[in-house]
């Protein structure tokens, strides 16, 4: 299994819509940066990923599950990008701002902080429990 942390913008599409989508989850498209398509790329069924909130909130607010592999994204009329389908599984109990990650030296080395615009990213397996505590997961 693998960690990715998704960004997404809560006034486009927030956890609250994420949750409603329920057990079929959600297409996670849109995507235009070749760095993020290609990580959704290596994303398998399974795979666990924070949900977060970008430009509005900047946090971490919960998790998904990637439900369906990547398949070309429909909003992308040259056919260059794919897309991803996401099933809700839990809000974070405490959400895990920017702000407190970059406070903390254990995980300064993520995408996140030192790609601010990349809105697709691997996350490793410490930086993953680190987090989780940080929300109280």
């Amino acid at each position: 299994m693998q960690y990715w942390l998704m960004k997404s913008e809560p006034n486009v599409w927030s956890i609250d819509q994420q949750k409603k989508a329920g057990k079929k989850g959600a297409v996670w498209d849109g995507v235009r940066n070749y760095q993020a398509a290609n990580n959704m790329k290596k994303m398998q069924i399974g795979d666990l990923c924070f949900f977060y909130h970008s430009n509005i909130g900047k946090e971490i607010v919960g998790i998904v599950k990637v439900i369906k592999t990547a398949f070309p994204d429909k909003t992308d009329q040259k056919k260059r990008f794919v897309a991803v389908q996401v099933r809700f599984e839990k809000q974070l109990k405490h959400p895990v701002s920017l702000k407190s990650i970059k406070k903390n030296s254990a995980i300064s080395h993520l995408p996140l902080i030192k790609q601010s615009r990349l809105s697709v990213m691997p996350i490793d397996f410490k930086s993953w429990k680190i987090l989780c505590k940080m929300g109280k997961v």
